[in-house]
C-alpha cells in the first residue's frame, strides 16, 4: 500500500476540487438541499469513502498538509466575533435577548448531557463531547474547528457525523413539536401581537460589489487575527496554555466591532466580512472532510447512537418546555420552538425552513423571523464558541 504525500497547494486543491463537486451535487439532488446540507460535507462524504475504499483494499492511503486548514479556521473564528455586536443585541429588544437566553441554556445542557453518558458508554469524555453544541449548535463548521485543535481524529470524526445527524434530526422534529403545541392549545385562537422591527440587518439587500470594502473586510480580518496573537500571549502568561489558537482573535475581532458601532459613522464593511467568513468556512471546511477517516467510526458505533438519540431527546424537550415557555407560551413561541430545535440540532437555515413551512400552513410569525435569525446567524455562534472552550479547558 502506497502513502500519496500532498503538499500544502496540492491539498487545497483536492479540497476545492470536491467542494466543486459537492456544489453540483447539491444542486441536482433535492434531498442535499431540503436538509441544508453544505457543499464541504458532500463533496468531503464522497472524497472519504473513496478513501475508505483505497485504504481497505490495501491500495494507497493520503497524507494532507493542513497548514491553509489552520489559516482559514482562524480567518473564520475571527469572522464570528465580528458578529458580537452589543448595539444590535440592545436593538433587537427584549425578545432577542430571551431568545439568545434560552438557546444558551441548550448550549449548556447539550454538553453536560455529552459528559454524563460518556462513562457508561465506556467511550473518552473528549469523543462524547463532540455529540454536544459542538457538533448540533455549532454544525460542521464549528465542528471541524474545534476538533481541528485537538489532535484526536475520532473526535473529528464523530463530530462530523453528530453535526450531519443533527441537520436532518432538527428539520424533522420541528414542524411536529410546533403543530402539536398549535393545535393541542388552540394558540391560533388567541389574538396576533403587534411587532415592529427595530433594525433592518434581517432585510434583503440589493447585491453590490467593491472591491474597496472587499480589501477593507480583508485586511480588518487579518489585523483582527494579528492583534488576537497578542491576546493569545496574555493566555499563556496567565498560564491558560490549553485555551485555541482562535479565541485571542475571535476577542479582538468583538472588540474591534463594538468599537467600530460606536465611534465609526462611516460606511462599514460588516456584509463583505460576512461573505469573506462565508469563503474562508468553505475553503477549511472542505480541507477538513478530505481529511475524514470513516474507519474510526467502527468502533463508536453504539454509543454513537444512543448519545444523539440521547440528544434528540434533549432537545425535543427543552423548546417544548423551555423555549416555548421562556418565549411566551403563544403562538409566536410555538414558532420560535420550531425554529430553535432547527438551529440547535442543525443550521440556522433549517431552522427557518421549519418556521416557513409551519406559518404557510397556519400565519406568518413576525416575531419568530425577526428574532429566530437573528440570534442564529449573529449571536450563537459566538456563546457556543465560548462555552465550548470553557468545557475543553476541563477536560483536556
Amino acid at each position: 500500500m502506497i502513502t500519496l504525500n500532498l503538499d500544502m497547494i496540492q491539498s487545497i486543491g483536492i479540497a476545492i476540487l470536491f467542494l466543486l463537486i459537492g456544489r453540483k451535487l447539491r444542486k441536482k439532488i433535492n434531498i442535499l438541499e431540503k436538509y441544508s446540507i453544505p457543499s464541504p460535507v458532500v463533496g468531503g462524504l464522497i472524497f472519504a469513502i473513496i478513501a475508505l475504499i483505497l485504504k481497505e483494499n490495501n491500495i494507497a492511503t493520503f497524507s494532507f498538509d493542513m497548514t491553509l486548514q489552520n489559516f482559514f479556521m482562524t480567518m473564520f473564528f475571527t469572522s464570528v466575533g465580528f458578529n458580537a455586536s452589543l448595539k444590535l443585541l440592545k436593538q433587537g429588544g427584549k425578545k432577542v435577548v430571551v431568545f439568545l437566553i434560552a438557546a444558551s441554556g441548550l448550549i449548556f445542557l447539550q454538553n453536560i448531557l455529552a459528559i454524563v453518558l460518556a462513562k457508561p458508554l465506556g467511550i473518552d469524555p473528549l469523543v462524547a463531547f463532540m455529540t454536544g453544541s459542538t457538533s448540533l449548535t455549532g454544525g460542521h463548521g464549528t465542528s471541524a474547528a474545534i476538533t481541528s485543535t485537538l489532535n484526536n481524529e475520532k473526535a473529528f470524526t464523530v463530530a462530523i457525523t453528530a453535526a450531519t445527524f443533527g441537520l436532518i434530526a432538527g428539520s424533522i422534529l420541528g414542524g411536529p413539536i410546533a403543530k402539536s403545541l398549535i393545535e393541542k392549545k388552540n394558540l391560533l385562537a388567541r389574538p396576533e401581537d403587534t411587532f415592529e422591527e427595530n433594525i433592518d440587518i434581517l432585510k434583503d439587500k440589493k447585491p453590490y460589489l467593491d472591491g474597496d470594502k472587499f480589501a477593507k473586510a480583508f485586511f480588518t480580518i487579518l489585523l483582527a487575527m494579528s492583534i488576537g496573537t497578542i491576546f493569545n500571549l496574555l493566555f499563556k502568561k496567565m498560564g491558560l496554555n490549553k485555551l485555541p489558537y482562535y479565541l485571542g482573535p475571535m476577542i479582538a475581532a468583538a472588540i474591534i466591532r463594538n468599537l467600530l458601532d460606536k465611534y465609526d459613522k462611516k460606511e462599514k464593511v460588516f456584509d463583505e466580512i460576512t461573505i469573506v467568513s462565508d469563503i474562508s468556512l468553505n475553503l477549511f471546511l472542505a480541507m477538513a472532510l478530505i481529511n475524514l477517516k470513516l474507519w474510526d467510526l467502527i468502533d463508536l458505533a453504539g454509543p454513537l447512537i444512543i448519545l444523539l438519540i440521547a440528544q434528540v431527546i434533549l432537545a425535543a424537550v427543552y423548546v417544548r418546555y423551555i423555549t416555548f415557555n421562556m418565549m411566551g407560551k403563544d403562538y409566536d413561541a410555538a414558532i420560535i420552538a420550531s425554529g430553535h430545535i432547527g438551529f440547535g440540532m442543525g443550521a440556522t437555515p433549517n431552522g427557518i425552513t421549519n418556521m416557513k413551512t409551519l406559518c404557510d400552513k397556519y400565519r406568518y410569525s413576525k416575531i419568530a423571523f425577526f428574532t429566530v435569525p437573528l440570534v442564529g446567524a449573529l449571536f450563537i455562534d459566538f456563546v457556543n464558541v465560548t462555552v465550548i472552550t470553557a468545557f475543553l479547558s476541563n477536560l483536556m
